[in-house]
C-alpha cells in the first residue's frame, strides 16, 4: 500500500547510439513508494497496487543482466524483496541502488541493466494498457525501428503507483 508520495527522482538520457532512451519523458524513481514493512507477502502488495491502479501482464522476476530496452511501452517495475543496483539510460545512463519498496517508472525505450543483486532480489513489474511489450538489446536495427515508434508510445492512463492524478501523469504532460 502506497503510504505518503516521496519526490520523484526523475532523469532524461541521451540516445547513446545504441540505446535510443526516450528523448521526452523522463524516466522516474519513486524511493521507497510502497510502505512493506512488516509484510510477510510483499509481492502481494505490489502486484494489488499496479492491479489498482490499471497497470497489467505483471510479472515476478529480477533484471536482465544485460542492458536492454522496450521500445512500444512503458513499464513500471518495483522492488519487492533485496536490493539491486541498476544501471538505466544504457553505458552513459545512472547506476542507481534500489530497495524494498522503490519503484521506477520506465518510458519507452529506457535503457535498463542489473549490475549487482541480492540473492533475495524480487522485482514486480507491469506495463500500461496501451502499447505492446518487445524486447530490444541495442542492435543498429532495432535502434532505427525504435527511434520511428518510441515517439507514439500512447501514455498511460494512470500513474502506476498513485492512480489517475499521481505524479507521474503530471511529469509525462508537462
Amino acid at each position: 500500500m502506497s503510504s505518503r508520495k516521496p519526490e520523484p527522482r526523475t532523469f532524461l538520457f541521451e540516445d547513446d547510439g545504441s540505446i535510443p532512451n526516450n528523448p521526452v519523458l523522463p524516466f522516474v524513481i519513486f524511493p521507497t513508494a510502497i510502505n512493506l514493512s512488516g509484510t510477510a507477502y510483499p509481492e502481494e502488495i505490489v502486484e494489488k497496487m499496479f492491479e489498482r491502479n490499471g497497470w497489467g501482464d505483471i510479472w515476478r522476476n529480477g533484471i536482465y543482466p544485460y542492458v536492454h530496452y522496450h521500445s512500444q511501452i512503458h513499464e513500471g517495475m518495483a522492488i519487492a524483496r533485496g536490493r539491486a543496483k541498476v544501471r538505466f539510460g544504457g553505458d552513459n545512463g545512472e547506476d542507481v541502488d534500489l530497495g524494498p519498496g522503490d519503484v521506477a517508472i520506465l518510458p519507452a525505450g529506457t535503457g535498463h541493466q542489473c549490475l549487482w543483486a541480492s540473492p533475495d532480489l524480487v522485482v514486480v513489474g507491469a506495463y500500461p494498457r496501451s502499447g505492446r511489450f518487445d524486447l530490444c538489446r541495442g542492435s543498429k536495427a532495432e535502434r532505427e525501428k525504435a527511434l520511428t515508434v518510441i515517439p507514439s508510445v500512447p501514455l498511460p492512463d494512470t500513474d502506476p503507483v498513485y492512480g489517475k492524478n499521481g505524479p507521474l501523469l503530471k511529469l509525462w504532460r508537462a
